[in-house]
This record gives C-alpha cells, structure tokens and sequence, in this order.
C-alpha cells in the first residue's frame, strides 16, 4: 500500500503568488508519482478531486490586520480536521504549519515542516499584520519545535532555523533544497511578451521579478538603477505590495527613476508564467536585490533562461549563484535585527557596478547565463527533490509505526 501524505500550503494552482507557491505546485507533481497525496490549501475549490480548499471562518471576516493571522489560524483547525486517515502530514509556511502540528497531535501522525523563511527574521511583518505578527511567530515556533522533522531549503537556512529556534535538535533538520523544473524554464527566442510591455529587444535588459515586499529590496534596486550603464532597460515585474507604504514607496521611487533615466518598465500585475519565461530568456541580466532570502527559486528560474544573475549575498542565494560563473554576487552587511544594508549607498553602488561589468560585455552576460543553465540542470531536478522528501517520509512513517 503506497504512503498517504496529505500536503498542507496556503498557495497552490491557480492561487500562487510566491515561491513557496512554486515549490509546492511542482513537489505536489513529482510526489504523485511516489505517494497516494492528497493537498490541503487556501481560496477558491479546485476541480481536482485529490485537492480540497478552505477558507478562514466568516465570523473572523474584516480588514484589520490582525485578524488575517487569525484567519489563517482558523483554515488550520479545518486542515487538522480535513486531513484524517493520511499517514503523514508535510507543511508549508507558518500559514499551515499549525495546522501540522494539529493534526499530528489529533491523529498521531508524523509532522514534516518545510521552512522556506522564519518569521523572527522578517521583522518587517509587523508593519503587514500588526498584532497578528505574534500569532504567526506562536504558529511557526509551537509546529517547528514540535515537527518530526524540519526541512531546510538550504544550508543557511539550516543555520537559521537552529539560531532561531535553539530547542530544535540539529538531527531533525535536512536540507533539501528548492528545484526548477528545466524544460518547463527553458529559453523562449519568441518576442511577443517584449513588444506588448514594450520592451526593445535591441537594448540591454535588467530584469527583476518578484513580490513588493521589504523581503525583495526593490526599493535598493531602484537606488542602483539610477547608476546603470545608460543603454540598460530596467524591467520590473513587480507587484502584489504586502502593504500600501511599501506600494507607495516602490511607486514612487519609480517615478523619480522615470525622470532621470528612460526606459524603466514597470509591470505591476501577475504576468502568464510564459510571459514571465520569455522577459527572462531575453534580459541580459537578471536582478536579485533580496534583503532576506533562505534560497530564492526565481533565480533558478532565471539561470534555467539563461540569464546572468546579480544577486545579494545573502541566505541560499550564495548556493545557488555561482560567484563570476553564473552571475555575481553583491556583499550585503546588515546590522542585527535589521532588514535594510549598514550603508544603503554603497549596496546600491556595489549593486550596479557588477550590472554594468555585464551590460559592458554582452559575451560574458551570455557565458554566465549558460553555465546557469548546466547548473540548474545538474543540480537542481524536482524528481531527485522529491525522491529525497519521501526518504524523509519513509524514515517517519517506519519509525512510528501504523497510524491509528
């Protein structure tokens, strides 16, 4: 009889908005193959008969924000219901790890929990949920603590979770990292998604993709743009701000930009995911400014396209890029508690002088874009991802014995 796993997220197609997100929907896909799963998200119901959705409790229903946290508490104590008869249970996020933690008290089943950031270090939470900011730091630390095992996207985030979370034994976190599906991410020479965002082919291209969030540092990105060689384009696919000041701030840094510089292209909507393929295949380079990062997936989609990376030195970006291979990385110091670079200036300078060393020398741009693509290839498969994520379930499942 094949392992029942029931997967516990907040995102899952259509509904996906991060990298999380892509982690589960492309897991999911491998993990079908090797276990009887069932997948336990958020939002609308899906026609997938093997997926059920749920959604917060009407009488929690309003804006502030600490009642988004406890909404996501309230889908958690229908996940732990919704999820009886699974041997094991494997969470994402703090938005479903509770709800892990609850159903492995309530049916005695192992707990997985896969970390791909930690609430003590995006402090800047607090300025999204309010109140609710210690709601999901109780979620994350009771279901982490508790977990039978903790997967970790990376060695650094390793390191992380051990910090943050000293009574967690070290023998209970593996790294397993995130992984890119390559012939999915693959280089599109199509020109269409160029010409509808107006994009001109024959100029050099930056790229960002991602969030508006502190967590990005896209406002650090509009700070080194005003120093890129002028023939670069700067196209921002950025959207979906966790916050109105850190949407108005974004804008307006945009704007001050657009007045000194042309060809700034903001793209403030989710986009297809073959639009997003195609701006990768076609940029020169692709922009990583992330403050806080435990690995970054988007610039395994980006090496995947062939493009250069210029990323932070921060978290697992440092295991993914390879520093003057596959990109460059730019050296981030922060102080202690803080999201933001010690000085903002030299970060944004720092930042823009090796996006200019690739602007300057298209060949090697090109050179790196391809040694990023053997690279994701190599090392970054779903199916050897999932095959190590059952390991971890067999070994539980093995050890507890039959669910009863």
């Amino acid at each position: 009889m094949r392992l029942r796993v029931s997967l516990l997220t907040r995102e899952y197609p259509p509904e996906v908005y991060g990298g999380a997100g892509v982690h589960v929907e492309y897991l999911a896909r491998e993990l079908r193959r090797l276990v009887d799963l069932s997948v336990h998200c958020w939002g609308a119901d899906r026609d997938d008969p093997a997926v059920r959705a749920y959604r917060p409790w009407e009488a929690l229903a309003g804006t502030s924000p600490h009642l988004a946290a406890l909404q996501a508490m309230s889908i958690d104590l229908l996940m732990a219901a919704g999820v009886e008869g699974a041997d094991i249970v494997h969470s994402h996020t703090w938005y479903a790890h509770f709800a892990g933690h609850l159903a492995k008290l309530i049916h005695g089943i192992p707990h997985v929990a896969t970390v791909h950031s930690l609430e003590p270090l995006r402090p800047w939470k607090a300025e999204q949920l309010g109140g609710g900011y210690a709601l999901s730091s109780f979620c994350e630390r009771t279901a982490l603590e508790a977990a039978d095992a903790v997967i970790a996207v990376s060695e650094d985030s390793k390191r992380d979770i051990l910090a943050c979370y000293p009574a967690i034994d070290a023998d209970r976190v593996r790294v397993i990292y995130n992984g890119i599906d390559a012939a999915e991410y693959a280089p599109d020479p199509g020109t269409d998604a160029l010409e509808r965002f107006g994009v001109d082919r024959d100029r050099p291209s930056v790229v960002f993709v991602g969030r508006i969030t502190r967590q990005k540092g896209v406002p650090h990105l509009l700070r080194a743009a005003v120093d890129f060689a002028p023939a670069a384009q700067l196209v921002l696919c950025a959207g979906a701000p966790d916050t109105p000041e850190i949407g108005a701030e974004v804008a307006t840094g945009v704007q001050r930009l657009q007045a000194v510089r042309d060809g700034i292209i903001w793209i403030d909507q989710m986009i297809p995911k073959r639009e997003v393929i195609q701006l990768l295949s076609h940029a020169t380079v692709f922009a990583c400014p992330s403050m806080y990062e435990p690995l970054g997936i988007v610039n395994l989609e980006a090496m995947a396209c062939e493009a250069a990376v210029v990323a932070s030195a921060t978290g697992g970006i440092v295991e993914v890029v390879n520093d003057g291979e596959t990109g460059f990385l730019v050296p981030l110091e922060q102080e202690p508690g803080s999201i933001d670079p010690v000085d903002p200036a030299a970060f944004a300078a720092a930042f823009a002088d090796r996006v200019n060393r690739l602007i300057d020398d298209p060949a090697l741009a090109a050179q790196m874009g391809q040694a990023g693509r053997k690279r994701v290839i190599r090392s970054f498969s779903w199916s050897a991802i999932a095959d190590q994520t059952v390991s971890v379930y067999t070994k539980l499942t093995l050890r507890a014995g039959p669910a009863t």
